[in-house]
Order: structure tokens, then C-alpha cells, then sequence
């Protein structure tokens, strides 16, 4: 059976944890063919990011046709997208019709607090998205509120809904909610709280991009996005559990994408 094909917009990441490589990484682990566009080539690893060298959006459109010229892409998520002039370029594209089932992760901020894109940027793409997934701190980014509990993620979420996505969820791994992970999904059949133990681990580089590639493999599979998203959380969190005993890098390290360590 031909694989189902899922498409990434996103920076790279040399350490592997996280951008392209991991997005490529969860497509293959879910059954989907991946392809991809990268618009920002970074040196980082599991401490931070060192350097980020964006591409021209001539480079990245041209990546974009050529995967789209030749393949049935079925969903499309896009991470860092680097610069105003490139989410511009693929904003145009969503607007165009040409990214199915857009599933827009707002990257904003890296884990180290390097700031590696612009929130106007990402706004304009927003509208286009069938599914939005900011982290907390890229939800207060984009509403211009703190988000710090279950409450404000829930207004965060229903704000940000307003704005354009068909679903939202703002996603609660880095909130203090005791031992749980919450999520807060909002859209078009109201509000649902996700959960899930809190996994405490230091290997949780890629979360949100794991998350949001792993709800574009589902939604191209064909399920509703509150199905998607729950699996995603689902995946992540065995991720999450898989990497525990982990000695990958000093820092945040990755995710267990393939299972290895079940």
C-alpha cells in the first residue's frame, strides 16, 4: 500500500531533537512518508541554540513547489518558519489552498529562550490553520496574556480561536499543574481538557514539534482533530517515558520517537 505522504515547514535541528529531524522522525514512527522544507538551517544541540541561519523565501517557495508538483501531500505542519518574509511565502501558499490540513505550531521561542521567529509573522498564517498548537508561552506571546494555570490556558485558547484556526490547543507541558500534563483543546464542539501523567524526565526537546507532527500524520490519516490530538498526546508521552533513563547531550535531551526503549 502506498504510505500516506505528510509534509514539514520547519528550521532544522543539528542536535536532532526537535525541527525537521524530529518531525521526520515521528511521520516515519506513525506510518506516513515525510517530505519536507526547510527554511532555517540552526546550529544547536541539547544546551541551546548557537547560531541560526535563515533561508531566502525564494529558497524556501522553491523547496515548497517542487514537493507539491510531485507528491499528494495529505497534511502539512509547519514549525520555525524564520523570518517575516518566508511565513509571508507560506502563508500566500495556505492561502492559495495548498497546504491541506495546516497544522501551524507557532514556534516563537526555542527552549533555551532564543527567539527565533516574529509574532506577526506567525499571525498571518494562523487564519489558514486547521489546528493551532502553542505551547503556553507561545500563547501568551500571541494573546499578549499570561498563561500560567488551567484557567488562562483556557482563555488563551478560545482567544486565539477567535482569531482564525478551526481548533486550538495550548498545550501544558511546561505549566505547573502537578502531576498532570494538561492540554486545552478548543474549537468548533467547545472546550476539552486533555491529561496525562506528568512524565519528569529532562529529555523533552521536541515536544511541541513532535506534537504537532504527530496530529498532521492522524489528521492526513483521516481522523477528527480531537481523535488527532489525543493520539499525539498519547505518542508524546510514551516518547517522553520511552527517553527517561536517557544520557543523550547534557541538556534537554530528545524524545524516544521509534520506541526503543519499550
Amino acid at each position: 500500500m502506498t504510505p500516506t505522504t505528510v509534509l514539514t515547514v520547519a528550521g532544522s535541528d543539528s542536535g536532532g531533537g526537535a525541527g525537521i529531524q524530529a518531525d521526520l522522525k515521528v511521520f516515519a514512527a506513525l506510518g506516513a512518508y515525510g517530505t519536507s522544507v526547510i527554511t532555517a538551517v540552526t546550529a544547536q544541540n541539547t544546551r541551546g541554540v548557537d547560531a541560526v541561519l535563515p533561508l531566502p523565501p525564494q529558497t524556501v517557495t522553491d523547496q515548497l513547489d517542487s514537493v507539491l508538483s510531485d507528491f499528494a501531500v495529505r497534511a502539512v505542519k509547519t514549525g520555525m518558519l524564520g523570518t517575516p518574509a518566508v511565513a509571508g511565502a507560506i502563508a500566500d501558499a495556505a492561502a492559495a489552498g495548498r497546504l491541506p490540513q495546516l497544522v501551524v505550531d507557532p514556534v516563537l521561542v526555542a527552549t533555551s529562550g532564543h527567539r527565533l521567529g516574529v509574532v506577526a509573522a506567525v499571525e498571518r498564517l494562523l487564519p489558514y490553520a486547521r489546528v493551532a498548537t502553542p505551547n503556553s508561552a507561545e500563547a501568551a506571546a500571541l494573546t499578549g496574556a499570561a498563561v500560567t494555570d488551567l484557567a488562562e490556558m483556557t482563555t488563551a485558547a478560545r482567544a486565539l480561536a477567535s482569531g482564525g484556526p478551526e481548533w486550538v490547543i495550548v498545550t501544558g507541558g511546561d505549566v505547573d499543574t502537578g502531576g498532570e500534563a494538561l492540554d486545552v483543546l478548543h474549537g468548533p464542539d467547545g472546550t476539552t481538557v486533555l491529561r496525562a501523567p506528568r512524565v519528569p524526565t529532562r529529555h523533552s526537546h521536541g515536544t511541541g514539534c513532535s506534537f504537532s507532527a504527530a496530529t498532521a500524520v492522524r489528521l492526513a490519516m483521516g481522523d477528527s482533530v480531537p481523535v488527532a490530538v489525543a493520539t499525539a498526546k498519547e505518542y508524546v508521552t510514551r516518547g517522553l517515558t520511552g527517553a527517561r533513563a536517557w544520557e543523550l547531550g547534557a541538556g534537554r535531551g530528545p524524545l524516544d520517537h521509534f520506541g526503543w526503549s519499550a
